[in-house]
């Protein structure tokens, strides 16, 4: 029985590998400008976390797009590529875990550890048991805004805070942030709870656990972009962009 979980582990192997690559060698395929040098391995790890939501949030919407099925059934069946790109996610999560770990310190980055460890946990179980992979596709639209999340952080370390590049980007940011990010983990709240007589209990305290972590994570984020990029003084999005 151990043997039909290697696939999936293989992928999320193969997946931390590629963005272990990937990152080391973003430096050269981005040079970071002169604002950014100082803190080189941010610029690596923030380009590296927006191949990835490119990657995944791309991936979930075309995965519904294309098997429209997927949303009736969130817990049995679904294509291969929805499970590969499920592992892949895990793979980059955990990468980008130790990349932290390595990198930064601990009480500049425990939230997103925190956040990580949850969703690697979640999504591992998808990977493991070849189940709740819709649902983990639905987490992963999410993504989505992390696009503009990490867009915004590069254009802040490249000094063009004060551009309408940045401002553009703030209003879809906030905009994306609302659908793909806050609607969407209602969404899966209302569906766990709607179904929790068809999941086993102890998926459904993972999940619960999970989505009680993530939803308030996710409104303090809403809440500190809204105060950074909309009422917050120049000064203040300096002192941003430095930390």
């Amino acid at each position: 029985m151990p043997m039909a979980f290697s696939p999936g582990l293989l992928v999320v192997a193969g997946s931390f590998a590629a963005f272990r690559l990937l990152n080391r060698g973003l430096e050269r395929l981005v040079p970071p400008p002169p604002s950014a040098r100082r803190n080189r391995w941010k610029w690596r790890n923030i380009w590296t976390s927006l191949a990835h939501s490119v990657l995944s949030g791309g991936g979930a919407l075309a995965g519904f797009y294309l098997h429209p099925e997927l949303s009736k059934d969130l817990v049995g069946t679904h294509p291969p590529g929805a499970h590969s790109l499920v592992a892949v996610s895990v793979g980059y999560f955990l990468e980008d875990f130790v990349d932290m770990l390595c990198n930064q310190k601990l009480h500049q980055s425990w939230e997103l550890l925190f956040h990580h460890s949850v969703v690697i946990v979640c999504f591992g179980i998808a990977v493991l048991l070849h189940q709740y992979v819709g649902f983990a596709l639905v987490a992963l639209l999410v993504e989505i805004n992390s696009i503009f999340l990490h867009l915004r952080q590069i254009l802040l370390m490249a000094n063009l805070v004060h551009t309408t590049c940045y401002r553009l980007n703030s209003i879809v940011n906030l905009g994306t942030y609302v659908v793909f990010r806050i609607a969407t983990l209602a969404w899966m709240t209302r569906w766990l709870f709607l179904n929790r007589q068809n999941v086993p209990p102890a998926t459904y305290a993972v999940g619960t656990v999970g989505m009680a972590i993530m939803t308030p994570m996710n409104i303090i984020l809403f809440y500190r972009l809204l105060r950074s990029d909309f009422l917050k003084s120049s000064r203040d999005v300096q002192r941003e962009k430095e930390k």
